[in-house]
């Protein structure tokens, strides 16, 4: 008769003969169309194995894969703390409430601060500022880097100003050298948020850095398009051990104990602690100290994100490579298309190839964005554009109580009307490359004959 640990290795190998299997019959289907998706999930079936290694454990919220998981990217980043969540999202949404923690006295956030910031992005970047009641301060882009525009910086600058928070741009490092000492030098808080841009380096400090480690905060975001994915699932990491307290309590109901789940007394003053008004003694493992929130992952998503994480390095270079190509490729048509560049001094891990259509160019980006979906090359915006054109701001807009913007926001406005992108993941092959390179280099030469 077999045992459990038998039956367990059974499933696990007829797992592995299932992926196999799924990925011959997926191919073949993918053989008879033709569709360049913008991102995806790569993935073989180590990830399946521990899905369902961690499944048949059924230890549902967050146990020894999130562990291994938080210990490992901790260490790929270089980093003291890390600390996973249900989403990019959240992370963000942890890392900017850490800031208004009671524990950081002068330093903490309050209601009516401002937090500087771009609309050109993705709205879940901003909406923790606006949410809280702190006052998001948007100001420009350049072009053709995407990234937040420092000579507006001190224009930004206020009595009120306590920090910035900022994405990298589809993996595009911003200056991270002028903003750190920019912010160093007014003591406020910087915000890496590093989402779309996982593996991306920095030249600071005399050495080369991951983004995320440079700033105060860093969050990153495992959603299937992204560098790597647990299918939902996000993750914030300091070097700070005040924040990286302030960011457990947060995750965790805002508790005051740091004791895991189903551990008990790890802190050694469970029922020996005066916390509050409460009496002598009460039980420290309900006793908070922040308004916090639940926002862990299950253990199932972290076992993913163990064998994705093996994979990790890889996914980068193809990132990278496919960039390298699309941009070599595509350098001709400079001349109607804005081509993306690299910040100096930065070795970016890519998330998207982002391309502007000039002004004189004799067709828009609608124009050409219509072309590659109806030829079945996905598209994607540079997210909001701008977000305070968005139904959300429409409110806000009427009176700018709510924000301010340093100028007009031209280039956030042309990322806004002229610009898109298309994918550079690691599940691009050159047949698909190629094939999106052909795309676009007929559309506008059949454009471009039309013009004259």
């Amino acid at each position: 008769m077999k045992n459990s640990d038998q039956i367990k290795l059974e499933i696990l190998q007829l797992t592995k003969e299932y992926y196999q299997m799924k990925k011959t019959e997926d191919s073949m289907q993918e053989s008879q169309t033709r569709r360049i998706d913008y991102a995806g999930r790569v993935y073989d079936e180590k990830e399946m194995v521990n899905l369902m290694d961690s499944s048949l454990e059924f230890w549902l919220t967050s146990g020894r894969y999130t562990k291994q998981f938080e210990k490992q990217f901790a260490r790929f980043l270089g980093v003291k703390h890390c600390y996973t969540c249900n989403s990019g999202s959240s992370a963000n949404l942890l890392a900017f409430m850490s800031l208004t923690s009671p524990l950081l006295k002068d330093r903490r956030i309050l209601p009516g601060d401002e937090v500087i910031t771009v609309a050109a992005g993705f709205p879940t970047t901003v909406a923790p500022i606006i949410q809280y009641g702190a006052v998001p301060v948007f100001v420009d882009i350049t072009l053709p880097e995407y990234n937040i525009d420092c000579s507006q910086l001190d224009e930004a600058l206020t009595d009120k100003t306590k920090a910035v928070m900022i994405a990298h741009t589809l993996g595009n490092p911003f200056d991270l050298g002028v903003l750190k000492k920019w912010c160093e030098e007014h003591q406020l808080w910087l915000i890496e948020d590093n989402c779309d841009a996982l593996g991306s380096k920095y030249y600071v400090d005399g050495k080369w850095k991951l983004t995320g480690t440079i700033g105060d905060i860093g969050t990153s975001s495992f959603y299937p398009p992204h560098h790597m994915t647990m299918g939902e699932g996000g993750a914030v990491y300091t070097n700070n051990h005040l924040l990286s307290k302030i960011i457990l309590s947060l995750r965790d109901w805002g508790r005051d104990c740091y004791c895991p789940s189903g551990v008990d007394n790890t802190c050694c003053k469970r029922f020996n602690g005066q916390h509050g008004q409460l009496p002598f003694g009460y039980d420290h493992k309900y006793v908070y100290s922040h308004f916090g929130y639940n926002l862990k992952i299950t253990d199932m998503q972290a076992a993913i994100g163990c064998a994705q994480l093996e994979k990790l390095d890889s996914f980068i270079s193809a990132r990278i490579n496919n960039w390298d190509y699309l941009r070599k490729q595509l350098q001709p048509l400079d001349n109607v298309l804005v081509l993306p560049e690299p910040n100096e001094k930065s070795q970016p891990s890519w998330f998207g190839f982002l391309i502007g259509v000039k002004g004189d160019a004799g067709f828009t980006r609608d124009n050409i964005v219509e072309h590659l979906e109806k030829h079945h090359v996905q598209t994607r915006m540079l997210f909001a554009g701008n977000l305070i054109m968005h139904p959300c701001f429409d409110t806000m807009r009427e009176d700018q109580r709510g924000f301010r913007q340093i100028g007009d926001l031209a280039n956030t406005n042309f990322a806004m009307n002229q610009s898109f992108w298309i994918g550079v993941y690691p599940g691009m092959t050159e047949d698909k490359l190629d094939y999106m390179i052909e795309v676009i280099k007929q559309f506008v030469q059949t454009a471009s004959m039309e013009h004259s």
